[in-house]
């Protein structure tokens, strides 16, 4: 990847000249099966201007309450685009069809319409979760029935892919636009893509340079990510292999409550908060995040071996037992 980095053919990417970066927009559209795609610096930054391209001020996003447009974009909706969630809990993270439904209501001038449809898939907070090609395909329809758009943060899309052997096309198939990101799993070292019909993606240009994120030789980084691409999705079953391990390696360990991995991230509810964990975990070398006040998230990854795998289960389980 940093040989591919070092060796990047590259040009002016604010004028769509940078040839890798238009090879790897070129590769994740046809994966994901639309029309044209645009690299962006952040999966922030691209659901951002999806929805930007997808609303009007005034309007409603519905979303599942702990997805990332609504927990971990600081409140980017309301400020980039004038508009609001409006957040419906569900057990697994995923929207169905008859969430979409129930969301209808009649127009009226006195109130908001809704304006986007939100998936994301996997599911980062509820766990890695996986919604299934009939889930998706059935929320987007009930979506498009009411005259609504449908965004899919699919920053973990590859990690479903493997998971449910599926090809990530088939999960979007019928959505208006998709995000995938390159770093995580695929191990790029910045950037994620925006995919959509050829329209959409020049709206969102304008919006990308209007964010801050149109850059010049972004080919240098556009080469990490299509080496993700072409050579890492097929390495996430390491990573969801791993992630079971550690999550039956923690379990029936006083204190906690594991969750099921279905992917690369177990998330593990604590008795103690987690504040505490993390700093006592972290002294040992072992390094978790939270979910919440006594939720902790693990993610497996490229440099997590199996070994890692259980040292820090083992760590894990010394320090929730005191």
């Amino acid at each position: 990847m940093r040989r591919a980095m070092a060796e990047a053919e590259v040009g002016d990417d604010v004028y769509g000249e940078d040839p890798t970066a238009n090879r790897l927009q070129e590769l994740v559209a046809e994966r994901l099966g639309f029309e044209a795609a645009l690299w962006f610096p952040t999966g922030t930054m691209a659901n951002a201007a999806a929805v930007r391209v997808l609303t009007r001020p005034g309007q409603e996003v519905l979303v599942e309450e702990r997805s990332h447009v609504v927990q971990f974009e600081l409140g980017g909706m309301a400020v980039l685009s004038g508009v609001i969630p409006k957040v419906v809990h569900t057990a697994d993270g995923h929207l169905t069809a008859e969430d979409v439904a129930r969301a209808r209501r009649p127009r009226s001038y006195m109130r908001s319409d809704l304006g986007l449809v939100v998936l994301e898939n996997t599911h980062n907070f509820a766990g890695g979760t996986v919604a299934g090609p009939a889930l998706m395909a059935a929320a987007i329809a009930a979506a498009h029935e009411q005259g609504v758009p449908v965004h899919v943060d699919g920053a973990r899309l590859w990690n479903a892919e493997v998971a449910l052997d599926t090809p990530a096309r088939d999960l979007v198939a019928g959505a208006d636009t998709v995000m995938v990101s390159l770093s995580k799993g695929l191990c790029a070292p910045a950037g994620s893509v925006l995919a959509g019909s050829r329209q959409r993606i020049e709206e969102a240009r304008r919006v990308r340079k209007q964010l801050g994120g149109a850059m010049r030789q972004v080919g240098i980084l556009a080469a990490a990510g299509r080496v993700g691409v072409e050579a890492m999705v097929s390495r996430l079953a390491e990573d969801h292999a791993h992630a079971r391990l550690l999550a039956e390696a923690l379990a029936g360990t006083p204190g906690l409550r594991v969750f099921p991995a279905p992917t690369n991230i177990v998330a593990v509810e604590l008795v103690r908060p987690v504040g505490q964990v993390q700093v006592e975990a972290a002294s040992r070398g072992v390094l978790v995040s939270a979910m919440d006040e006594k939720t902790m998230r693990l993610v497996t990854h490229h440099d997590v071996s199996l070994e890692d795998c259980r040292r820090a289960a083992e760590v894990l389980r010394e320090v929730c037992a005191r």
